[in-house]
Order: C-alpha cells, then sequence, then structure tokens
C-alpha cells in the first residue's frame, strides 16, 4: 500500500474489513476512488441508500442547494450502529469547478444542531470530509 492517494482514503476514513459502510447522496461529481477504495477495504460493497442495516460509517455526500443539512444529517443518523460516524463529503473550496461548497461554518452548525461533534477534518481530492459521530450516544 502506498503513503499517498487512493490507498491511504480507507485508512483515512478510519473503515475496516468487516465493517459496514452505507453511501448517500452519491452522484456523478462524487469521487468514485473513495468509494472504491472503502469497498476494498471492507471487503463488500457499500450500502446504498435504501439499507437499513446499522452501520459502522455513513458516507454522505452533500452539496450546496441539495437541501437542508440538519436535516439530512438526522435521516441519516438512523442508520448508525453504536460507535458509528458520518463522513459529511462536501465538494472542497478552490476545487476546480468547485460548485455546491458548504462553508465550513455551515458544517459546524448543522452538525451541533443535529447532535454531532465534528471530530476531523480531511481533503479527499476536490472533497473535504468532516467526520462527525453523535454527542450523548
Amino acid at each position: 500500500m502506498s503513503a499517498t492517494g487512493v490507498d491511504t482514503y480507507a485508512s483515512r476514513l478510519g473503515v475496516k474489513p468487516g465493517d459496514v459502510v452505507q453511501e448517500i447522496g452519491w452522484d456523478e461529481d462524487a469521487d468514485s476512488a473513495i468509494s472504491e477504495a472503502i469497498e476494498d477495504a471492507i471487503g463488500a460493497e457499500l450500502l446504498d441508500e435504501d439499507a437499513d442495516e446499522p452501520c459502522d460509517t455513513i458516507l454522505l455526500w452533500f452539496r450546496d442547494g441539495d437541501g437542508d443539512l440538519v436535516d439530512d444529517l438526522v435521516d441519516v443518523s438512523r442508520g448508525l450502529g453504536p460507535g458509528g460516524r458520518i463522513w459529511l463529503m462536501t465538494p472542497g473550496a478552490g476545487s476546480e469547478g468547485s460548485a455546491g461548497v458548504v462553508p465550513p461554518s455551515e458544517i459546524a452548525e448543522s452538525a451541533q444542531l443535529a447532535g454531532f461533534t465534528q471530530t476531523k477534518a480531511e481533503r479527499f481530492g476536490a472533497w473535504q470530509a468532516s467526520c462527525l459521530t453523535p454527542r450523548n450516544r
């Protein structure tokens, strides 16, 4: 495994073999390499938006204009298992074609209102990733 690039996506997201990961909000602008790296790491396909199995990680792709972030976070949090987390993927500022950028202040406020704490932020190519963990769980 190389120290940079696609091979580190899964380890940076903290997913491991056997984890249950659900992907929500994927669209053609999403980075498939991230999804594929997670599938390789967990040894299974990602669950789709309609799955109701408790998840270790939920990968939520969200762009400005997709709706209300607080509502989406509350909705997807129902799928989290004990100790689960949401990785919120938003277009990164300054990226080529960076339409849909969600300001960091909106992410922080929305996470707090939805009952989450942002524990980590990472850059994955053109996408900004924010790790959100439930408070009081």
